[in-house]
């Protein structure tokens, strides 16, 4: 083979590891942006006053202790609650997103956090903070348990919550494989291990590079706008409604049809004794 040259196998191999690299790239980018955004004031929810407040206008106190103490599922709160009370949380996000999205169009709206740019990293926050209201709603543990750091099987479940809103297939599959092991085990915790080190780490980071180049779209997109102020800010703000609100519905439906929403689902009689005795 003259020197220089390359067979289509070696072009192929050496484009598959740029792709690789690139890949890594965006998803070291978007890793840094979202711990970025989980220090935010407010983005990180506290799940028993989450569901204390989504849930108090529909339950009895002996299903709200329970599905705090447990879950909502194991409470027997009916799907359509839940749904309900999903549907009113992603209108409450929807309407903050927009607002701030659109003042973030006007030039000198919004700063920059570090080397980001602060817009993009409000909108990364929101996401956030609907990711962990549906989860909650829909029986799923803890995240942060009060923890100050952000750990690594949080942030990979964060990232594979984001992949399904924004509609990447391998991310459905694999918050579907961490709910399966969630609900074989009546774990009160996320799976570490296949988190971190397991057969869902790989699929983390595809995900998440994923995301970070539809933010880079995203973030070209937005400074492009901005050159007309007005328009900019029009169009930040519209853009936002016609993205957050499908992106925020597509991860409910996918959380909502899971088994471990199921009601009824991990309920056991230590847990009803706990929830008597707090009635006491």
């Amino acid at each position: 083979m003259v020197q220089g040259f390359h067979s289509l196998a070696d072009v192929a191999t050496i484009n598959t590891v740029e792709e690789t690299k690139t890949l890594e790239s965006f998803g070291n980018k978007f890793t840094q942006m979202l711990y970025a955004a989980a220090q935010m004031p407010g983005v990180r929810i506290k799940r028993e006053a989450c569901l204390r407040s989504a849930l108090k206008r529909y339950c009895t106190e002996e299903q709200l202790a329970v599905a705090i103490a447990d879950s909502p599922a194991a409470a027997g709160i009916p799907l359509s609650i839940i749904s309900q009370a999903a549907r009113t949380s992603i209108k409450h996000e929807t309407s903050k997103v927009t607002g701030l999205s659109t003042l973030a169009g006007i030039p000198g709206g919004l700063a920059i956090v570090g080397t980001l740019p602060a817009d993009t990293v409000q909108y990364v926050g929101h996401m956030l903070r609907i990711a962990q209201k549906l989860a909650y709603l829909y029986s799923w543990p803890d995240l942060f348990e009060q923890k100050e750091e952000l750990d690594e099987a949080t942030k990979n479940i964060l990232i594979l919550f984001l992949g399904v809103m924004l509609c990447t297939q391998t991310a459905n599959q694999a918050v579907t494989q961490v709910a399966g092991m969630i609900a074989k085990n009546v774990a009160k915790k996320l799976p570490q291990r296949a988190l971190t080190k397991g057969v869902i780490y790989p699929i983390v980071k595809k995900v998440a590079g994923y995301i970070g180049a539809n933010m880079t779209k995203r973030i070209f997109a937005n400074g492009v706008a901005k050159v007309v102020p007005v328009i900019g800010a029009v169009v930040s703000g519209g853009v936002t409604l016609g993205t957050f609100l499908p992106m925020a519905k597509r991860l409910q439906k996918h959380l909502a049809d899971l088994e471990l929403a199921k009601p009824g689902l991990r309920r056991s009689e230590a847990i009803i004794v706990e929830a008597e005795l707090r009635q006491k």
